[in-house]
């Protein structure tokens, strides 16, 4: 087969999923894949990676998106007989002159499902150009099996055999460390001396921080051991609403905020971690969880969405709606040393089943099915 990707994401979305998500299946893909031929569509610098002898980078421009994506892109793949043409970021940027069988990514329906939660523009393009991606699409990868349901569900139109489904997996350098040394790290880093519970995903209202901080406050009382909240992430608007809470609560010198965080220091910050506490009200996957999984971090998480798939039972699932569970289950692993280790061991375990070359094996596959159908 002859396949193009567009790679754009890889800078304009460094740092997200997104971003992520494309640099580490196309590494992949050209690594367990010699047979077909790649055309890598790419902005800005650092492609050398991705020069393969079966792979060509097609540069383009930060700017001008709608001219490559309506003109520029379909000539190439009209002129060089490409088989089919991958659009990671949700299909945005597909139009209706591809002359290949076009393939997009669908990382979740967050638009559809908590439109609330998500920014006005990103919104409204999203809703208005949904619609015409899924018909458009030959296929639709998405990152589990809860997301091909929401895409089946909000548009019962398609056969469920157009959608495919492809998990994420954690980066390799997340991976256990000293614990001792990497609590004594960020203790330092941020001038407290207690052991501490992790949170990381972001701030809007969908990530449920805010009883987060609520069930800590409550319960901190309860425990064997003084703990701290550490909160990781870029303070925008959400969450300076979350700081200037917390600076009204009894245990405000115990909850601490990093602000932006490096991907240098994040398996530090999970491996020093007495826990980490996860109670999102929605995901399309859940990475943050498999992170500290794979760091031999036991974990509180949700019982619902596409969360369950990830940790299986190797966490402790309680319904995020529910304060009270979330207050009990802090309590139930902080003071329980062998409860802390059994999940930690199994949540690394459970880790071990996800990884960027089994995506990329995957993804391999339903260009295939795609490409024969």
């Amino acid at each position: 087969m002859n396949l193009s990707i567009d790679a754009r994401g890889i800078n304009l979305y460094n740092g997200t999923g997104i971003g992520t998500y494309t640099e580490n299946l196309l590494r992949e893909l050209l690594n367990i894949d010699q047979e077909n031929n790649y055309s890598i569509f790419w902005s800005g610098k650092n492609y050398e990676d991705f020069k393969k002898n079966n792979s060509k980078i097609i540069l383009t421009s930060k700017k001008h998106g709608g001219f490559y994506e309506n003109y520029y892109f379909p000539s190439y793949i009209r002129n060089n007989e490409i088989d089919i043409h991958h659009i990671p970021q949700n299909g945005i940027g597909l139009c209706e002159n591809y002359s290949s069988k076009c393939v997009v990514t669908i990382h979740d329906l967050i638009p559809y499902v908590l439109p609330e939660t998500t920014g006005r523009g990103y919104l409204e393009r999203f809703l208005k150009n949904m619609p015409s991606i899924i018909d458009n699409a030959k296929g639709i990868l998405t990152v589990s099996e809860y997301s091909k349901k929401d895409i089946l569900k909000f548009f019962n139109h398609i056969s469920e055999d157009k959608v495919f489904v492809t998990p994420l997996a954690a980066n390799s350098n997340f991976k256990p460390l000293d614990k001792e040394a990497c609590r004594k790290l960020i203790n330092s880093r941020y001038n407290f001396t207690t052991p501490y519970i992790l949170y990381i995903g972001g701030f809007s209202s969908r990530k449920n921080a805010k009883n987060l901080i609520l069930a800590f406050d409550k319960i901190k009382k309860d425990l064997k051991v003084d703990h701290s909240l550490l909160l990781a992430g870029s303070l925008k608007d959400e969450g300076k609403k979350l700081l200037e809470l917390s600076k009204g609560l009894s245990s405000r010198d115990n909850i601490i905020f990093t602000d932006f965080i490096s991907e240098e220091l994040l398996p530090s910050l999970y491996s020093g971690s007495e826990a980490f506490i996860y109670p999102s009200t929605y995901e399309g996957f859940g990475l943050p969880p498999l992170e500290a999984m794979s760091c031999k971090t036991p974990v509180i998480t949700s019982n619902i969405t596409s969360i369950p798939e990830v940790t299986g039972d190797s966490a402790l699932l309680i319904n995020p709606f529910n304060i009270n569970e979330l207050e009990e289950a802090l309590v139930k692993l902080l003071n329980d040393d062998n409860l802390k280790n059994n999940l930690a061991e199994e949540g690394y375990k459970k880790s071990l089943q996800f990884s960027w070359k089994n995506t990329a094996i995957k993804t391999l596959e339903a260009y295939k099915k795609i490409y024969t159908s």
